[in-house]
């Protein structure tokens, strides 16, 4: 979203990867997804009927774009893709369909006491309706990379493929302001992140799971298909073989607090165009692009030949795109190659996969990566 198992192996090692879908953590629960293209709007409101044509206009010419790069901050039109799967909390059980988030930590989803436009369109949880619902004195309050939610803590009980989670803390949302959320074709988020990083000391649903003994392995995986429609998976203590070949490669940990790893380079050709002499990145399944620092990412474009479009989103013509070079990120002596058809974006028109963002030096390995 944007920022981005305890044991002998998994909480110092990162699974080479999140890349080939193998694993990190349950009872061997299977969690298959779908894939939703959404449009996003700044925190400036709903825009008026006349600003929904233009965006519409906007829409069919850039159908890809990912930020509007003429305008700065959340003040931003946004296009990206989401992977979402449905989990239930309640007793009965109460269903939402949530980002699986490997950049943030918190699980929440709107309740009825939600008073934001976002909550009116997606489905809310009703604590009354809940017999094993136990309320809090906690508050809750999480900014993402675009989108922000405010709320309380509870506990009920949360089944995710299959795993029920008889007493897992989330998050009820109160507000969720500006459209970000309103457009989304999910209702809340599942964070996979370290308990670090949790918003109000909120113990993650998947440290949970471990803790209570609920899985039979301290890793899980994940599996981004390149369908829009069907194939992809979070797997929970399960590694599938079906879902990579070779060998797996493990990735020690620079950090536990998003799934943060030491980068060595970025090379097309074999010449170092980025991250010279080693950087910080972090694998999130919740940022659809790939993003990194506007140095980097200009070099990135000078060998693809992406320009920017009226100040909207990186364009080139599709017919090029089998003569574009691969672009090999090496993570721990490793060499992992992104094709062309993975970083240019083909929806009519073709945009590029990478996105400018200044954040310490840090990259963002986001879908476009995973995939």
């Amino acid at each position: 979203m944007f920022y981005i198992y305890k044991g002998t192996l998994t909480r110092d090692c990162f699974y080479g990867f999140i890349v080939w879908a193998t694993g990190l953590g349950g009872l061997g629960g299977y969690f298959r997804l779908r894939e939703k293209k959404l449009l996003a709007v700044g925190e400036k409101g709903v825009p008026c009927a006349l600003c929904k044509l233009v965006l519409l206009f906007l829409l069919l010419i850039f159908s890809v774009c990912r930020i509007l790069r003429s305008l700065v901050g959340v003040n931003q039109l946004e296009k990206y893709v989401d992977y979402y799967g449905t989990i239930s909390i309640g007793t009965p059980a109460q269903d939402f369909t949530v980002v699986f988030d490997t950049g943030s930590s918190n699980l929440w989803a709107p309740s009825v006491y939600c008073s934001s436009a976002a909550c009116t369109n997606h489905n809310k949880f009703n604590p009354s309706d809940s017999i094993t619902y136990e309320a809090t004195s906690q508050s809750l309050s999480i900014q993402y990379g675009t989108g922000s939610m405010t709320g309380i803590l509870a506990y009920d009980t949360v089944q995710v493929g299959g795993i029920a989670d008889t007493k897992q803390i989330f998050g009820l949302s109160e507000t969720e302001p500006g459209s970000t959320f309103y457009y989304a074709p999910f209702d809340g988020i599942l964070g996979l992140a370290f308990p670090s990083i949790a918003s109000s000391g909120a113990t993650p649903i998947f440290d949970n799971m471990i803790k209570e003994g609920l899985v039979s392995q301290d890793l899980f995986s994940v599996y981004l298909s390149s369908d829009e429609q069907s194939g992809s998976v979070v797997m929970f203590s399960v590694i599938d073989s079906s879902y990579y070949s070779g060998s797996l490669k493990w990735i020690p940990l620079s950090a536990e607090t998003y799934w943060e790893i030491t980068m060595d380079s970025i090379t097309i050709d074999g010449e170092t165009i980025a991250c010279s002499g080693g950087c910080q990145a972090i694998i999130d399944t919740g940022t659809s692009l790939l993003a990194g620092p506007s140095t980097g990412i200009s070099n990135i474009d000078s060998y693809t030949g992406a320009n920017t479009s009226r100040g909207v989103c990186y364009t080139r013509i599709c017919s090029a795109m089998s003569s574009l070079p691969n672009i090999v990120f090496t993570i721990n002596g490793i060499e992992f190659p992104v094709p062309a058809s993975a970083y240019i974006i083909d929806s009519g028109s073709c945009t590029s996969g990478f996105e400018s963002i200044d954040v310490g030096g840090l990259w963002i390995l986001g879908d476009v990566f995973i995939r």
